[in-house]
């Protein structure tokens, strides 16, 4: 499944080519006139599909979120963490994990398309085995793309893989409307991110999706290399640095609480930005530990965009999407 600690090492990981598309702002896919899919891969390969797929086994949550924005998420078969998700309507069996794939329920339930990514140039090596089981596969690169949008329009993608195009542009068009009559023309707060984890804290680069996210609000993101899309590593006196210039902390792992906080490092306690405003994008965890920022996020940008906008100016955040102030 496609969680926070997988988004931390694709984060990590940036494209190793950029596509030219012809979509609006995606660059990893393209449509052809015939309604065929050409999807990219960081290995420089193009592979080309022609739906609708009826039986999709999906290796991302957050291809389950572009499925259900376009009411295809019947089409689920199976998914990689299947107790992370928080839609109670997906009907599929659980698919297993890279390495311990479960190929015998994958089998039994019949997919004419498995769906998943890579986070190199090279090719999840379970695909060979399931192509030469009769399944059709494909890897889909939308955690490589930058902006925001360029994955909200993933959900074309996935209409064209479902006959749903017509609602998938109209999903993507007011997503796009939306996202862009939010973005704020001035920036005003500066913002730290994350906590150290597997003790290396990572700061997303200055053209990365999330800094996007936060420039659009009206945050500067402390420690975002200008002109870099991959994640860099700080050590913790350059963060007690960002933490005193910082107005908000966003996203502090699994800290619900100040004194959690405090509980990870003892110097946290020393942070200026900690008595200010900290936040976390936790608000939908699910009941199996999951997190629908992550599942319905990608295709939902404008709901993100709002809270950060809400939040960093100061606005009334009584009805947030996905953000809980950390207590």
């Amino acid at each position: 499944m496609f969680c926070v600690s997988t988004w931390l090492v694709m984060a990590c990981a940036g494209p190793a080519v950029q596509q030219e598309s012809g979509m609006e702002y995606a660059r990893w896919f393209s449509i052809l006139p015939d309604g065929s899919a050409v999807l990219h891969t960081p290995g420089g390969e193009a592979d080309t599909l022609r739906g609708p797929f009826h039986r999709i086994v999906c290796m991302s949550s957050s291809y389950v979120g572009f499925l259900e924005a376009i009411g295809a998420d019947s089409t689920v078969a199976g998914v990689s963490g299947l107790h992370f998700l928080g839609n109670p309507g997906i009907n599929a069996i659980e698919a297993g994990y890279d390495a311990a794939l479960n190929y015998e329920a994958i089998l039994a339930v019949k997919p004419d398309l498995f769906l998943t990514y890579s986070v190199s140039s090279a090719e999840p090596p379970y695909l060979a085995k399931l192509r030469e089981l009769g399944i059709r596969c494909a890897t889909v690169s939308e955690h490589l793309e930058s902006h925001p949008l360029a994955r909200a329009e993933y959900v074309k993608l996935f209409g064209t893989f479902t006959g749903r195009r017509e609602r998938a542009d109209s999903v993507f068009c007011a997503v796009r409307d939306a996202y862009l009559a939010l973005v704020q023309p001035v920036v005003t707060k500066k913002v730290l991110i994350n906590i150290p984890y597997a003790d290396q804290w990572f700061i997303p680069g200055g053209n990365n999706y999330m800094t996007r996210l936060i420039r659009d609000a009206g945050g500067e993101l402390l420690g975002a290399v200008p002109g870099k899309q991959e994640s860099s590593v700080i050590g913790l006196e350059t963060a007690f640095r960002y933490a005193q210039e910082a107005d908000i902390w966003l996203h502090p792992g699994w800290c619900g609480t100040r004194e959690q906080l405090r509980s990870v490092h003892p110097l946290f306690s020393e942070f200026p930005v900690l008595e200010k405003e900290v936040w976390n994008n936790t608000l939908q965890r699910t009941p199996g530990g999951g997190n629908r920022f992550w599942e319905t996020g990608p295709v939902h940008p404008d709901w993100i965009l709002e809270d950060l906008t809400r939040i960093l100016s100061g606005a009334g955040t009584d009805s947030l999407h996905y953000y809980l102030p950390v207590k």
